[in-house]
């Protein structure tokens, strides 16, 4: 008898359990790595993670361990569900741990703070002997650990690979579409969560439906802006890993960064709240737009509001009263 593939997730936070349980029901063999042994004696012992996940149950087939070698040892593809700013430190640490020509599939969404570079420009570089994809997508850990239904979509430069990928991760609940456009999935992931904290904000500061409307879709078209000068497809922007994972991010506050823009609008204290991805993305995105000459009026304004240069007020009678415009300019 085959024994089942191995499926290797670094990290043991609630996105990365959540895939974990979901691989495993995809028929996978899992092992979990995370840097926290309470978490993953919690795994082991109580079958669950109560600190990321509550409530919900881990099957006895998810082995938890500190050892990042021995997670990743024998697998055939490697999840990296470790928060977007944290990845280069992850990788570095993994260094001559990781068995070559393994895929590494990136699931944090974001853009590294300090240099501007994409996650996989970041793996490439210190993982060069593994191939890179990156899984994106309208998808709330807890919908995927309690095994609702879900569409995400798997990128690599390789078609193949990504399709392969796609396969072996996919099960009746969580189904994974397949693209070679890299950047496309990347950026739309990373960038959403920029107009996720606009989004919030808008609704924090109680400026109505109508206005979060308005925010969403003037936010997308600087999404594609943006990521059609880095050259992706406009068909990628169009799917789940943007329009798809906008209308999830950009509406419910269990998004986290929905939930701090509203933080942010209703002018409440900022200081621990959960970590939310955009805050990071933003500085450097508007950087990115300002250097490529791109106009980028919404994440500007979510920049400026994080600084502490701008109020909700300010920002908006600042993108009210710009110039008119063609829509499709």
């Amino acid at each position: 008898m085959t024994e089942p593939p191995l499926i290797a997730v670094l990290g043991g936070g609630a996105w990365g359990t959540a895939l974990a349980i979901s691989a495993l029901r995809a028929g996978n063999a899992v092992r979990l790595w995370a840097r926290d042994a309470e978490t993953v004696k919690a795994l082991n012992e109580g079958r669950g993670n109560p600190r990321y996940l509550p409530g919900v149950a881990i099957d006895p087939g998810i082995m938890a361990t500190t050892d990042l070698a021995e997670a990743a040892d024998g697998a055939g593809a490697i999840l990296v569900v470790t928060p977007a700013q944290s990845l280069r430190r992850v990788l570095a640490e993994a260094a001559g741990k990781l068995p070559g020509g393994v895929p590494l599939v990136l699931c944090a969404k974001g853009i590294e703070a300090g240099s501007g570079r994409r996650l996989s420009e970041i793996a490439e570089e210190l993982a060069p002997a593994n191939p890179v994809a990156a899984l994106s997508g309208p998808s709330f850990a807890t919908d995927v650990a309690r095994g609702l239904p879900t569409a995400v979509v798997v990128a690599a430069r390789d078609g193949a690979l990504a399709a392969d990928l796609a396969q072996h991760l996919s099960s009746p609940h969580f189904r994974c579409y397949s693209t070679d456009d890299l950047i496309g999935v990347e950026l739309g992931g990373a960038l959403k969560n920029v107009f996720a904290l606009a989004a919030g904000a808008v609704v924090g500061a109680e400026l109505g439906a109508s206005a979060q409307a308005a925010m969403v879709t003037r936010g997308f078209v600087e999404l594609r802006r943006i990521a059609r000068d880095f050259g992706a497809r406009a068909e990628t922007l169009m799917g789940l890993s943007g329009l798809g994972d906008m209308m999830l991010t950009c509406g419910s506050s269990q998004s986290r960064n929905f939930a701090y823009g509203m933080a942010l609008g209703r002018g409440d204290p900022l200081d621990g709240l959960p970590l939310a991805e955009g805050v990071a993305t933003a500085a450097v995105a508007v950087r990115i737009a300002a250097e490529r000459g791109i106009d980028a009026p919404i994440m500007s304004a979510v920049a400026a509001l994080l600084d502490g240069a701008m109020t909700i007020e300010q920002a908006v009678t600042a993108l009210m009263t710009r110039p008119l415009r063609a829509e499709d300019d």
